[in-house]
């Protein structure tokens, strides 16, 4: 069993960004990911891709080299291709791959980012159906651009990958936006804190010249939107401006905002709390990152929506407050470093209010039709649920008694915010009140064989 000071789940922006600080305060630090390489979903592989695709992806794919420089000291045990499937109080964390382990720390940080919201429509379960961030990773990755594709739903992401597919030579041939004009009316009472956050502002701008010029046609305020095809997605349909629309198509990706992964902090039985700006469950911490289990810190996107610059800054305040409670910098140090990463932090979140009003969530999507498929793995509908609700169902736990809903190999991670809305609705109770599926390790499936992998030698059994 390997001991350090601090353990680091997640190799995004916050937690390289807080293993180089709490290194950089004389901390040793061990840093766990499921990826092979450091970046998390941002900065993707950005070490090997940079000098690849870099022109592609556009100038903040960058920065990630700047933080994957940061974690290459000695203090710095960084275990990458590691799956974490059981967390224990005190702090003890189990992973498999990458030889399997288990290692213990004096305090925990959890940087497990965000999850892209489901976004069940009819024929969502189709072959050629992805989420938008699933055809950035291709693109990232593997350079691979989805051709004759048709971008679904709304948010800043949508606009990027669109953006990034013009730059690769392969423009996608239409968006098809959730968001209406309403929406940004609404959020133009928040474009004067916004202008703090400008250079968001200035960036979603030289996307729009970037689709603009490519041509790419855009339909605003689609609804009734669904996925054709007997086999395979053939085509997306919705209503628009008055009248029906096809596209025909070869690949749909879909998007409509992301949400905090919590399933690592729900496991340790966190506080979280609806967030209903932002439509999903938040963990409550404090201004530090900590939550109310004493010793464990949550930064990045998992602790709500914010985008990576904003978690790199909660990751570096995370591990300032982390070494201080271990006596490795005086509680003035501490605060010193903090002011300008506050500063910082204030004017990146300023912009988020405008956001998440000007892009909401698919109304039809949080509330999909009976017929539609909520629950991939078991096969569920929407109808089930409502379904449940009316025997008496108030929440997802009770949901897995009444149909199995969550219990498939994701584990409730893709459906489970979608059923917990759509139980709120229909018992007419709050998402709080509703509740969230409770998590069990193993929180990620784990095989007999990793398993047997954990176990001591047995001397007598050498006899």
């Amino acid at each position: 069993m390997t001991k350090a000071d601090l353990i680091v789940l997640g190799a995004g922006p916050a937690g390289l960004a807080a293993a180089a600080t709490a290194a950089g305060c004389g901390l040793d630090v061990i840093l766990i990911d499921e990826q092979q390489r450091p970046g998390g979903q941002i900065y993707r592989d950005v070490d090997r891709v940079l000098p690849l695709r870099g022109e592609v992806l556009g100038p903040d794919y960058a920065t990630g080299a700047r933080l994957t420089g940061g974690i290459r000291q000695d203090t710095i045990r960084y275990v990458p291709g590691a799956c974490v499937w059981q967390i224990e109080p005190g702090f003890s964390v189990t992973y498999s791959g990458n030889g399997g382990g288990v290692v213990t720390g004096d305090r925990l940080l959890l940087a497990t980012g965000a999850l892209e919201r489901a976004m069940p429509l009819p024929g969502w379960t189709l072959p050629g159906v992805m989420t938008a961030g699933a055809g950035q990773i291709l693109l990232k990755q593997s350079g691979l651009v989805a051709q004759r594709a048709v971008l679904v739903g709304t948010g800043p992401l949508l606009f990027l990958v669109a953006a990034q597919m013009v730059r690769a030579g392969t423009p996608p041939l239409a968006l098809v936006e959730t968001q209406t004009r309403a929406d940004l009316a609404r959020a133009a009472r928040h474009v004067g804190g916004a202008m703090r956050g400008w250079r968001y502002l200035a960036k979603g701008l030289d996307m729009h010249r970037t689709l603009a010029r490519a041509g790419v046609p855009r339909h605003v305020g689609a609804t009734q939107v669904e996925i054709a095809g007997p086999g395979a997605a053939e085509a997306v349909t919705f209503h628009c401006n008055g009248r029906r629309h096809r596209i025909d198509c070869d690949t749909v990706f879909l998007h409509h905002g992301v949400i905090p992964n919590t399933q690592a902090a729900r496991s340790l039985d966190i506080g979280h709390r609806w967030d209903v700006r932002q439509h999903a469950f938040a963990p409550v911490l404090d201004g530090w990152g900590e939550s109310d289990m004493p010793g464990v810190f949550i930064a990045g996107d998992g602790a709500g929506i914010g985008g990576a610059t904003l978690a790199e800054l909660a990751g570096r305040l995370a591990a300032l407050r982390i070494a201080e409670s271990l006596g490795k910098v005086s509680p003035a140090e501490r605060d010193r470093q903090a002011a300008p990463l506050r500063r910082a932090l204030e004017r990146e979140a300023a912009v988020r209010p405008f956001l998440d009003t000007a892009y909401p969530p698919f109304a039809e999507a949080l509330q999909p039709a009976d017929d539609t498929v909520v629950c991939r793995c078991e096969e569920v509908t929407a109808g089930d649920i409502r379904g449940f609700a009316r025997l008496g169902c108030t929440g997802p736990n009770q949901a897995k008694a009444f149909g199995r809903v969550g219990m498939g190999p994701c584990q409730g991670r893709i459906c489970g915010p979608v059923v917990t809305e759509l139980l709120a609705k229909a018992n007419g109770q709050s998402p709080d009140a509703t509740g969230y599926v409770r998590i069990r390790p193993p929180l990620k499936p784990v095989t007999l064989g990793e398993l047997a992998q954990l176990a001591e030698p047995d001397p007598e059994a050498k006899k």
